[in-house]
């Protein structure tokens, strides 16, 4: 029974999360569940309220950084925004779930993103059934379990021994490179407040009776990570890679898509590496030489105009491609003129170039990123990593090379077609992500 059902969803204001976010939202809208998104007030900023469906309402509050707009940079570090938004989240989301209470539409249950796991105790003090919608792979929350019971001294000793294959159930041998950056010594010492984050997300989940979670992934992408978890009831109700339908359409979308089909069937190079990603500059001017010298038209998105004025042979790029501020990724991806993707293997767009069977160069930069791409690569073969030499820039030609491959490796053809048909299939009635979602319903 789903009828007059209520649910809460909580999102922490990053990109990453806020996507999936509102599209896990519009699959439960359409199934009749009605829906308040909450989050900071920034997020409305980017929100086109005249197109969202009926059903959907909107909680904002502020997470003391009202003047930010996403895309911006930061108007401080991310450690001290993840406290701000925890310190204002916790009490606005207890009085939303009162105030609804109080009128007589009260909420069967809140969803909360990756990020934010005070935002379950919050519910637990309502009494209000609390659900995680966990925004990065299964593979990367087994992993995270794995460290924070009984394997932490393990996965510690290959330090030392950084090529040998570190064995945890559930998951393809992995090497130290393979593991999310903070295990890594080159990660940033700012970064390591995240560590606790995320044994913070375990231990609230071990606090209660079998919980669930959700995933933006399906279950045949990740069948040994989804069964090795013990107690845990992983739920994968993805891909959710439905087109945006809550943004503003920009003239930039049709210039994009006009662009693209005058261009023969997978002969585009799309470049992107996300919302958080600043690439160096040498770095941007090792990419630019890669795709001049590769000679394929591209799609680059870079956000900043700044850096785009800044690329040296900024008037040949170009004549050979277009390069954007944004896009609608899940369109582009679609697109039978796109040939490869050279991103940064953030889990959103790992599962949006699944879903759309391109095959994919992987540039990983920070966090779970180094795992997907090991993913990627390794266990699903649908792309290749970049090498880094020991700056850790990645040249040109390792670039142009690495598109040269994807474009044209047979077994990376057939293997991306078949991901994409699994992950098809797994979204229509019947599929294992379509009944996941009915069983979260039936026990929400």
């Amino acid at each position: 029974m789903t009828g007059h059902r209520k649910i809460l969803l909580v999102a922490y204001p990053g990109q990453g999360l806020i996507n999936p976010s509102l599209r896990l939202a519009n699959r439960l809208l359409k199934i009749g569940i009605s829906i308040t998104f909450s989050t900071s007030f920034r997020v409305m900023q980017t929100i086109n309220k005249q197109t969202t469906p009926h059903g959907l309402a909107f909680a904002p509050f502020s997470d003391g950084h009202d003047d930010y707009v996403i895309g911006k940079p930061p108007p401080t570090t991310l450690q001290q925004h993840i406290s701000d938004f925890a310190t204002n989240g916790a009490p606005a989301v207890a009085k939303i779930i009162t105030s609804a209470a109080a009128k007589g539409e009260p909420f069967d249950h809140l969803v909360y993103t990756t990020i934010i796991p005070w935002a379950a105790r919050v519910a637990n003090a309502h009494n209000i059934k609390s659900t995680l919608f966990w925004c990065q792979s299964a593979s990367v929350l087994l992993f995270y379990y794995h460290y924070f019971n009984g394997f932490q001294e393990l996965i510690s000793a290959y330090q030392n021994n950084p090529v040998l294959p570190i064995k945890l159930p559930g998951l393809p041998p992995l090497t130290m490179s393979d593991l999310p950056s903070f295990f890594l010594p080159s990660s940033p010492k700012e970064h390591e407040f995240l560590l606790p984050l995320y044994k913070d997300h375990v231990d609230v989940l071990k606090s209660k009776n079998s919980p669930r979670i959700l995933l933006n992934s399906f279950n045949e992408l990740e069948v040994d990570s989804i069964k090795e978890v013990k107690g845990f009831d992983f739920l994968p109700i993805g891909p959710l890679n439905e087109k945006d339908s809550y943004g503003s359409i920009l003239e930039e979308d049709y210039v994009i898509v006009n662009w693209l089909n005058t261009k023969p069937k997978k002969s585009v190079v799309y470049v992107s590496f996300g919302s958080i990603s600043h690439l160096t500059s040498d770095q941007g001017e090792e990419i630019a030489s890669g795709l001049l010298e590769g000679g394929r038209p591209f799609l680059w998105v870079i956000r900043n105009g700044e850096e785009v004025e800044k690329l040296r042979k900024i008037d040949e790029l170009k004549k050979l491609g277009l390069i954007v501020s944004w896009c609608c990724q899940v369109e582009v991806l679609s697109h039978e003129a796109i040939g490869c993707f050279v991103m940064h293997c953030g889990w959103n767009s790992t599962v949006e170039a699944v879903a759309a069977g391109v095959p994919i160069v992987a540039y990983p930069q920070w966090t779970d990123q180094t795992t997907n791409g090991k993913m990627i690569e390794d266990v699903w073969k649908v792309g290749v990593r970049v090498r880094r030499e020991g700056d850790g820039v990645v040249e040109g030609k390792e670039i142009e090379r690495c598109v040269k491959m994807v474009m044209g490796d047979e077994e990376i053809s057939r293997n991306v077609l078949k991901w994409k048909e699994l992950a098809s299939e797994a979204v229509k009635n019947g599929g294992s992500s379509s009944l996941n979602l009915q069983a979260f319903l039936d026990d929400a």
